[in-house]
């Protein structure tokens, strides 16, 4: 089995995160390639600002939202992170969620969909990047890149795309999808015997 975990970034009232990300769920869940898909609002999640007086390589978790955030975070074969551009970079909750853990992320691949205004939320990705990259994970290079995403949120609430951003989504998946694939050996092969 493989699960794509897709994890909505933006905690802030009135986000356009959900929508966006019910919609690339649906996507994800029609792509054939994966057999579960995972949705993590951090909203809903709840993580407290890193409460935990280990370092998280060690796995030695005190507190029971971060063992059940380690669970959801190991079961996952790869991310899709959707992400706002918040001053030029990524936003704290998602660093949070993200610093709470360290082997759970270990090499497996991460997408990004991310939004903003002229930007498309790239600066956020670009940043976010350099952490993922420091855990060990593979960021992939196709990305749905979202410009002036408020203008595609209709009057019923919902996230309406462009065709190029539409367009966007099926390399992402496909390039998720064989990552996940190739990575799972390699994760296979560092086992200790």
């Amino acid at each position: 089995m493989t699960t794509l975990q897709i994890i909505i970034a933006s905690t802030r009232p009135g986000r356009v995160g959900l929508p966006v990300a019910g919609w690339f769920a649906e996507r994800a869940r029609a792509h054939d390639a994966f057999d579960r898909v995972d949705v993590v609002d951090l909203a809903e999640l709840g993580l407290p600002f890193m409460d935990e007086p280990h370092h998280p390589r060690l796995r030695r978790y005190e507190h029971r939202h971060t063992r059940d955030w380690s669970e959801r975070v190991d079961a996952a074969d790869a991310f899709a992170l959707v992400t706002p551009e918040y001053n030029h970079s990524f936003n704290a909750p998602l660093k949070n969620a993200i610093d709470y853990l360290h082997l759970e992320w270990d090499r497996k691949p991460v997408g990004f969909v991310s939004y903003g205004g002229v930007a498309a939320g790239t600066r956020a990705v670009q940043m976010t990047k350099q952490i993922v990259l420091a855990l060990r994970m593979v960021p992939i290079n196709d990305a749905v890149s979202i410009p002036f995403v408020k203008s595609m949120i209709g009057d019923d609430g919902a996230f309406h795309p462009t065709p190029i951003v539409e367009e966007s989504v099926q390399p992402m998946l496909d390039e998720l999808a064989a990552v996940a694939a190739a990575m799972r050996s390699v994760r296979e092969a560092a086992q200790p015997a």
